[in-house]
């Protein structure tokens, strides 16, 4: 991660309805799969693998990372084309860990460029995984 006003942070992100959903999570875990359920669910690419943040004010924004937007790895495909949605502001960090919790009460949450953001550990290895990523942003994710 960068310094200052601004990184790039090593995850996917998709907007859906305005709001960005950072998806981080080990390398082949899944995070391009998830942003493509996603995509095919009504939500828009921001950047694939990796994401540049940026603060303005308590906002966290996020963009396609340079010489990324537009494109998304699909396994077994290669880089595909994806139209790039819109700079959008974070509301909901989700981390693909096998070892998520069954049920929780309360996000967690991370500090990126000094904002507290919420983050949601969801098993990779669901059938309903991009549900389940939608659920959490309504439950948990910040209004934005």
């Amino acid at each position: 991660m960068g310094q200052g006003d601004s990184c790039t942070y090593p995850a996917s992100c998709v907007s859906i309805g305005g709001a960005a959903l950072l998806i981080s999570g080990e390398s082949g875990i899944g995070k391009s799969e998830l942003a493509l359920a996603l995509i095919d669910r009504g939500a828009r690419l921001i950047s694939d693998d990796h994401t540049a943040l940026r603060r303005t004010g308590e906002r966290l924004i996020a963009s396609a990372a340079p010489n990324i937007g537009g494109l998304i790895e699909v396994r077994n495909l290669g880089l595909l084309p994806a139209e790039p949605g819109p700079d959008s502001p974070v509301a909901l960090l989700i981390e693909l860990n096998r070892a998520a919790p069954r049920w929780i009460e309360r996000s967690q949450h991370r500090m990126l460029l000094g904002l507290d953001i919420p983050e949601i550990l969801l098993s990779p290895d669901s059938r309903v995984l991009a549900i389940k990523a939608e659920m959490a942003l309504q439950a948990y994710g910040l209004k934005v």
